[in-house]
């Protein structure tokens, strides 16, 4: 039996009981040959609707943090909504919801940001407990129906990632932590749509996809990535050493690229990168 991420994502999007967001996502992976994730970590929506458009046709994710954009409006996420559908990318808000379950669905779906208006995948704290898992695809069922009733049919797919592992040294989401997600993901497959993960915390038939921060290239000449980091408690690692050898899926990068003088130049280099690396572990 083969270990399912030893597919192809074409062959991943296409096994029985597959969710069709999840389905989405694999099939845009492989029509983009990006696995890559842009953290957009950026102070304005002027930056951010830039980035999204300079960028927008490399990668197939891109993180916001939306209560970190000092001017953050409806407008903004108009017109990041408007770019993601022209640049065929999705919308991930790293929110990191973690309160009880009737919090997280005003978070979710209303509040100042309303995130589930926009943003196709947002990240989730298993630590109060699976009830927050059914709590949001409760509220983002609610929306559907909503605009079900109200329009030609709902206006995107919704998913959670799950916060299974983290990239800070030090990190305490371990453990029972982890082993929590991994059983929430296969008991909500419609809904879960990965992990956010620093390995391959699947078993033979999981098909949840793993995405991974803390992902860098190597400053040049350098090979060893052992010992790569921010200084702020930030480890990096390869995208080479991460999708071929730890069996994740999507890498996460923010500063690798934004920092560069091309940023173009440089995400295509991490989604060629990212791409090798996953035809070398299906081949």
């Amino acid at each position: 039996m083969v270990d399912r991420h030893r597919l192809s994502f074409h062959s991943r999007a296409n096994l029985p009981g597959t969710s069709p967001f999840q389905a989405q996502l694999c099939s845009l992976i492989e029509k983009k040959q990006s696995a890559l994730c842009l953290a957009a970590d950026v102070d304005t929506s002027a930056e951010l609707l830039q980035v999204a458009e300079e960028l927008g046709d490399v990668i197939v994710i891109l993180k916001t943090h939306a209560d970190a954009v000092e001017d953050w409006s409806k407008e903004t996420a108009d017109a990041l909504l408007e770019i993601s559908k022209r640049k065929d990318f999705l919308i991930f808000e790293d929110r990191k919801f973690a309160d009880i379950g009737s919090t997280v669905q005003k978070q979710y779906i209303a509040g100042p940001f309303k995130i589930a208006t926009w943003a196709h995948l947002t990240t989730v704290h298993i630590f109060p407990g699976p009830a927050i898992v059914r709590a949001l695809e409760e509220a983002a069922n609610k929306l559907r129906n909503a605009e079900m009733e109200t329009t030609n049919g709902p206006s995107m797919e919704r998913g959670i990632l799950l916060l299974a592992q983290m990239s800070s040294e030090g990190s305490l989401v371990t453990g029972e932590c982890t082993s929590s997600c991994i059983e929430a993901a296969r008991k909500h497959p419609d809904f879960v749509t990965g992990l956010i993960g620093q390995s391959n915390l699947r078993g033979p038939q999981d098909n949840f996809l793993i995405m991974t921060p803390g992902v860098q290239l190597p400053p040049d000449g350098q090979i060893d990535d052992s010992k790569m980091g921010d200084g702020l408690g930030q480890q990096y690692r390869t995208p080479r050493k991460v999708v071929l050898e730890e069996g994740c899926d999507i890498i996460i990068v923010g500063r690798g690229i934004l920092s560069a003088q091309d940023r173009v130049q440089q995400a295509e280099k991490y989604r060629l990168s990212a791409w090798t690396a996953y035809q070398e572990r299906i081949a």
